[in-house]
């Protein structure tokens, strides 16, 4: 007897558009990591004694695509 349950084919997820609640959260968290990022790039720029690659709006906006999706997947 075969089982038929097992071999079942499974669709392939579509990527859908970024809603608007993903780029509300988005935001508040870019700014809330705004001022921390400009902070941890000061401190490197005089520890190192020069401009790092990362400026501070790119750090936050790392930071923010790292962030927001772990809540939507929660």
């Amino acid at each position: 007897m075969t089982d038929a349950t097992t071999q079942t084919p499974t669709q392939a997820r579509s990527h859908k558009p970024p809603r608007t609640e993903f780029m509300v959260y988005f935001a508040i968290i870019f700014v809330a990591t705004l001022p921390l990022a400009c902070l941890t790039w000061a401190l490197a720029a005089i520890k190192s004694g020069s401009l790092t690659d990362k400026g501070p709006v790119a750090r936050a906006w790392s930071q923010a695509r790292i962030i927001t999706p772990m809540i939507f997947s929660a």
